[in-house]
């Protein structure tokens, strides 16, 4: 995208994104996103610290485990502890010791779904009404929600994600748009649809107000999103709207249906309509077989909680692994002496056996949590980087086969 006005050829200069080689035989592409924190090679994968902290994790650790790049969340990080605090902490990168890339999202994931009553489940598709609704209204000019820790009414606006992005400071910041969840109407979802685009118009004023930069003086890359739903008709109209604005990446968002296959398909719908020269991420997304169908549809970067969400629950990732990953609490760990992964060179399979990694799980230990959440971290950039490998030498099918044992194997 052209830098804003009143940005410096410097400052523009350090941000960038090259494709480096392709897959003969899907959209799969390698490529160098540049930023003022570090260049990360893509596809990568982008680890969740959503409320400004790495769980279980110091950022030391994630070094260690080959990290390249995370993200902080603008909701959670509005609500506590403030985007002006984080600000006078010297911002995200600052304040948790994090020398590498940050993308922060805009806040509107959060905001939808936790009004439908569930932060995940009613934008994925899964009917679960476990959490009270948050949400008070959605308006034109933005969404009026009530806080989860205190219960006082907040406002978040294009106007107002941006400006808290700014303060937060990531490299990498998202327009403010509205997530449907699955189980809406078409005209409700094209409604929604466009009220994002005259959103996402907004957060390129403000974006352009600010010049581009965040609070510590540093130049950030607006990321527009894709909405539509299910619908192949809106995503490639909501596709074509990000690819006529001056947005420097594309995001792929909303509701992408009720199963594995259908968000394929529906990512699928929007792809061939993307800006070609532009990144392109997949918000929320995160196994190992989800990766790869969408590295094939030509994305770059993906996100999700999972490697240490998983991790404290005992599972630990692993290549080749049915299902892709491990229970660290069955009983055939309780004897192992060996690693969960003997082709794994992170520092919990070079120092510890998996049989006492099954008795911190069973104990309740937090090492076990960190141990795994370490192992689970560098699997996805060990994942991440043979991905890499395989589009360059044009082995990307043996890679999944590798990678991902089928469900009837």
């Amino acid at each position: 995208m052209q830098p804003p006005a009143g940005m410096s050829d410097a400052a523009a200069a350090a941000l960038g994104f090259e494709i480096t080689s392709r897959d003969a035989a899907s959209r799969a592409r390698t490529g160098r996103l540049s930023t003022p924190h570090g260049t990360i090679e893509t596809p990568a994968f982008i680890f969740c610290g959503t409320k400004g902290a790495m769980k279980g994790l110091t950022t030391e650790r994630m070094h260690a485990a080959r990290a390249d790049i995370i993200l902080a969340n603008t909701y959670h990080l509005m609500i506590q502890p403030g985007a002006d605090r984080v600000a006078a902490l010297g911002g995200l990168h600052r304040m948790m010791r994090w020398d590498g890339p940050m993308l922060t999202d805009s806040g509107g994931f959060q905001i939808f779904s936790m009004g439908h009553g569930g932060v995940a489940d009613e934008i994925k598709g899964r009917m679960n009404q476990a959490r009270d609704k948050t949400l008070i209204s959605i308006t034109e000019e933005g969404a009026t929600f009530r806080s989860y820790r205190g219960g006082e009414r907040l406002f978040l606006s294009p106007e107002v994600s941006i400006d808290i992005q700014r303060k937060l400071g990531a490299d990498l910041i998202v327009q403010f748009d509205e997530c449907t969840p699955f189980n809406v109407e078409r005209d409700y979802t094209a409604r929604s649809m466009a009220l994002s685009h005259r959103w996402g118009d907004r957060s390129i004023a403000e974006y352009q107000r600010g010049e581009g930069l965040s609070a510590q003086g540093l130049p950030q890359a607006l990321y527009g999103i894709v909405q539509g739903g299910v619908y192949d008709d809106l995503r490639l109209e909501s596709a074509q709207y990000t690819a006529d604005r001056p947005f420097f990446g594309t995001a792929i968002g909303g509701s992408l249906g009720g199963s594995k296959e259908q968000m394929y398909e529906v990512v699928g719908y929007a792809m061939p309509h993307v800006a070609p020269d532009r990144p392109v991420h997949l918000l929320g997304i995160g196994g190992f077989v989800d990766i790869f169908a969408g590295v094939r549809l030509g994305i770059d970067t993906f996100d999700c909680v999972h490697p240490t969400r998983v991790a404290r629950h005992g599972w630990a990732l692993k290549k080749g692994a049915r299902g892709e990953r491990v229970n660290l609490r069955n009983a055939r760990f309780r004897d192992e002496t060996g690693p969960i992964d003997d082709t794994c060179g992170c520092a919990t399979c070079t120092h510890y056996a998996a049989g006492y990694l099954s008795h911190l799980v069973k104990a309740d230990e937090l090492l076990g949590l960190m141990l795994l959440a370490e192992h689970n971290v560098f699997t996805m950039t060990r994942l991440m980087a043979e991905i890499r490998e395989a589009i360059g030498t044009g082995t990307l099918d043996a890679a999944e086969q590798a990678w991902v044992v089928a469900d009837d194997a």
